[in-house]
Order: C-alpha cells, then sequence, then structure tokens
C-alpha cells in the first residue's frame, strides 16, 4: 500500500478552492479535500508584511500521487507562488487509510 499523505495549501476565495478540490478529485489525484475558511494569513510578500482572507485545502492523498498533486496545484492556481506542502501521514483508522489508497490513482477498485 502506497504511504499516505496529507497535502496544503491554500486559495484566494472559496470559488477558487472549490475548482482546485473539485479538479484534484476528478483527476484521482486526491480522495478528498476539506475546505476550512474562511481563514486570515499573515504573510511575508515582497518587502512587506501583508494580510489576506483565504481558504485552507486538506488534501488526503499518496506519496505516488503527489507530483500530479502539485503539478495540478500550479496550473489551476491564481497565485504566483501557490504554497503545496506535503505532510506525512504516520497513523490513521486502518479502513480510512485503504479508502485514500483505493480512490487515488488507478481505477478506484479494491485491491
Amino acid at each position: 500500500m502506497d504511504e499516505k499523505k496529507i497535502v496544503l495549501t491554500t486559495a484566494g476565495s472559496r470559488e477558487e478552492a472549490q475548482q482546485i478540490a473539485r479538479a484534484l478529485v476528478e483527476r484521482r489525484l486526491a480522495a478528498c479535500v476539506s475546505l476550512v475558511g474562511p481563514i486570515e494569513s499573515i504573510y511575508r510578500w515582497k518587502e512587506g508584511v501583508e494580510s489576506a482572507p483565504e481558504w485552507l485545502l486538506i488534501i488526503k492523498t499518496t506519496a505516488a500521487a503527489f507530483p500530479g498533486v502539485r503539478g495540478a496545484i500550479g496550473e489551476l492556481h491564481s497565485y504566483e507562488l501557490p504554497e503545496c506542502l506535503l505532510i506525512p501521514i504516520e497513523d490513521g483508522s486502518p479502513a480510512y487509510l485503504r479508502w485514500i489508497a483505493e480512490n487515488v490513482g488507478g481505477t478506484g477498485l479494491k485491491t
């Protein structure tokens, strides 16, 4: 079974977050994407400190699918430099982890 991962990214609007989330799931790059927001992000950008409302995407995927997730975020995102952070899942519900594996890549059939 492939290593399960969480990927985090943010989007500047709910609509953009939904578009990215739907594309990732439709392309079988993610089993599920949870949207959280709006949140406020405070960050350094081009010699200044900025603040902006954003939507956080919590993407459930696999290590093998991560290059595709990263590529899709780069393709679909409006930001010049979109966040794309890979976080390992060390443990979890065996049934849920199996569900991730069954719904990322391939045909979604149980193995």
